[in-house]
């Protein structure tokens, strides 16, 4: 009877090694905290909108992400501005008038998901 593998066997030459990859401060970790920062169903749409464009309002989000309730979108963005992706700028105008753009760390992550687009496209579901 064959056994199923459970686990990826990761070659490495010494023990202490496996943090690298595994420990707290690892690969594991890294990218779990990235995939984190962009889980959501409108934070994709919302990074690639402002990433076509240099700065958006809300109501310019509204009319391009079609299904997105403004809860949601607020909601969105603001823990896209906590994750330091999305910068909020403030005009302190009456009647109030506020834009959103990439910050210089979500300007990093555009090539990291573009290329994670690419993947898709090279590897279809199948």
């Amino acid at each position: 009877m064959n056994e199923a593998i459970t686990y990826l066997k990761v070659p490495m030459e010494l023990e202490d090694d496996r943090n690298v990859c595994l420990g707290p401060d690892g690969s594991v970790a890294h990218v779990t905290r990235t995939l984190n920062m962009v889980e959501g169903r409108w934070k994709l749409p919302i990074l690639f909108r402002l990433f076509e464009r240099a700065s958006m309002r809300t109501s310019q989000l509204l009319r391009d992400i079609p299904g997105v309730s403004q809860k949601m979108l607020t909601q969105h963005l603001r823990e896209l501005e906590d994750d330091g992706l999305v910068r909020r700028h403030d005009y302190e105008e009456q009647p109030p008038h506020v834009e959103y753009e990439l910050a210089a760390s979500g300007r990093d992550l555009m090539p990291v998901l573009t290329a994670m687009r690419d993947f898709s496209r090279r590897h279809p579901k199948g």
